[in-house]
């Protein structure tokens, strides 16, 4: 995870930080964001709303691995059930955890990158 510049601008209505923070506020924003005219020349702004539209591929791709793998484990009589149960758990409360921290981050004006979804988005903003 990498932080880099603070957002200091105003885009559009909002401060640059509050529009990415909001990106985060499911893809709907983020998707605005990206097609609305003030929005998708600010860098800032772009760069939150990419990853966020990354880190809900890569939740819909997760969460189909665990939907894969917990019908294999159903197999189990009792113990697959409770391992599925606790996995489901724990990554939901890892996703929310990560989302908490980006959506703080970018409410603080920080371009905070998570370790793979970031530095692709970093990549379409044209950082290098």
């Amino acid at each position: 995870m990498h932080t880099e510049t603070r957002a200091q601008g105003k885009v559009g209505p909002f401060p640059e930080n509050i529009a990415g923070a909001l990106a985060y506020c499911t893809f709907i924003p983020a998707i605005l964001f990206l097609v609305l005219a003030p929005y998708n020349k600010n860098r800032f702004v772009r760069f939150h709303s990419i990853q966020c539209l990354l880190l809900l591929g890569a939740g819909i791709l997760f969460a189909i691995a665990l939907k894969l793998a917990s019908v294999v484990l159903f197999i189990i009589p009792v113990l697959g059930p409770l391992l599925v149960l606790l996995v489901s758990m724990v990554v939901a409360l890892a996703i929310v955890v990560i989302w908490l921290v980006l959506v703080v981050k970018a409410f603080q004006g920080e371009m905070f990158k998570l370790p793979l979804l970031g530095d692709f988005a970093a990549q379409q903003v044209g950082e290098p």
